[in-house]
């Protein structure tokens, strides 16, 4: 019994050996998990965008039914949070807007908005995750007309 115990007693920590193994399997498990992870993160942003462009799209529809036209490309997405004063000057004009604020892109970038646009009444785009237009992959831009 005596003996036991004193082997318990010697032996406290943990080996070097046994560290590194741990160190390796964490490494292992990183590697492999790691970039899944790192996919699905640029699609979860690409997916969160593309839901703003479509509140936008709303938004802007609810502007349009009251006004009877959409904010010019001069008086930008601003206008549906504060009143434009330049022309041409929105008739019916919601008190206290139409958003409280602007969305951002998941890349933290203001959407570019042309009215009237090349591909419909008007067009949304973020330029995706290098901030550029064109690219492809997460780099790709983020339309309302695609």
């Amino acid at each position: 019994m005596k003996r036991a115990g004193k082997a318990l007693k010697k032996r406290k920590g943990f080996t070097l050996i046994e560290i590194m193994v741990v160190v390796v399997i964490i490494g292992l498990l990183s590697a492999l998990v790691g970039p899944k992870l790192m996919g699905q993160s640029d699609d979860a942003k690409r997916k969160t965008t593309q839901t703003q462009i479509s509140q936008l799209e709303q938004v802007l529809g609810l502007y349009y039914l009251d006004n009877g036209l959409y904010p010019t490309t001069s008086q930008g997405l601003e206008a549906l949070v504060r009143k434009p004063t330049d022309r041409p000057e929105p008739l019916n004009y919601k008190s206290g807007g139409y958003m409280k604020k602007l969305p951002k892109d998941a890349w933290g970038r203001d959407f570019g908005y042309t009215c009237p646009g090349e591909h419909g009444e008007f067009d949304i785009i973020s330029y995706g995750a290098d901030g550029e237009e064109g690219g492809s992959g997460a780099n790709a831009d983020i339309t309302n007309w695609e």
